[in-house]
């Protein structure tokens, strides 16, 4: 069991961002990239989001994630177990 639990902790922390295809409302082809996670940031989104457009460039439909927490919410100067919900949407060139 705690092998297990072990392996769905590595899971859920990992670093990976992952992108699927969506159709916008003016049926442009687009990409749903998600970042979300401690192990992430808004660097991955960006990194996943020129890579997958194949160095072609990117043009920023949309963004959404958990806004950073202020200093005086943090637990010790740190921002301890809040999950970082980030996505991206963009469309190629």
């Amino acid at each position: 069991m705690k092998k297990y639990l072990t392996l769905m902790a590595v899971l859920l922390l990992g670093g990976c961002a992952s992108a699927s295809k969506i159709y916008l409302d003016d049926g442009q082809q687009g990409l749903a990239i998600d970042c979300s996670g401690r192990a992430n940031s808004w660097a991955k989104c960006y990194e996943k989001a020129d890579a997958s457009c194949a160095g072609t460039g990117y043009r920023i439909v949309g963004t959404e994630g958990t806004p950073a927490l202020d200093e005086s919410e943090k637990t010790l100067g740190a921002d301890v177990g809040n999950f970082k919900s980030r996505s991206v949407v963009v469309v190629c060139k």
